[in-house]
């Protein structure tokens, strides 16, 4: 029995954050006023590893929408849940997303769905009541987009 990271395959567990620093210097103090992310995985931190952000949302940022509009060679999986436990679907926020030229606003908790190639974002802070837990996958071996502007 191992405790945590220990043994051969701890190596596959992840507990502390690497984070991948994406942006311009500016953009990455700006991401962490608004922000905290905790936890990050790609082929760089775990070799043969699909891409995973994971993050906190608890503010509005200063550059709003955050992120711009791009694409993924690899298909991608975007996550906003609300932080209340009476009503997991209560987003406690109200957020603007554009999914292939279509803007949707998003009250409740969400899962988005992007084939390879769709674009998407920006994605445009309107209210946030509490935090959202954010997360998005894309599967492939790390995160290529031009969304960290």
């Amino acid at each position: 029995m191992y405790m945590n990271t220990e043994g051969e395959k701890g190596k596959y567990i992840l507990q502390e954050l690497h984070d991948p620093n994406m942006g311009t210097p500016e953009y990455q103090a700006m991401y962490k006023k608004f922000s905290k992310r905790i936890l990050w995985i790609d082929n760089n931190v775990v070799p043969g590893s699909f891409q995973m952000n994971t993050a906190w949302y608890h503010d509005i940022p200063e550059k709003n929408p955050v992120f711009e509009e791009h694409v993924h060679e690899y298909d991608e999986l975007i996550g906003f849940f609300g932080s209340n436990p009476e009503d997991p679907y209560d987003l406690g926020a109200e957020l603007e997303v554009t999914i292939d030229g279509e803007t949707h606003i998003l009250t409740r908790t969400s899962l988005i769905f992007c084939p390879a190639g769709m674009k998407h974002m920006p994605l445009k802070f309107n209210r946030i009541d509490r935090p959202i837990f954010h997360f998005s996958v894309v599967v492939g071996p790390e995160y290529n987009g031009a969304a960290y502007k």
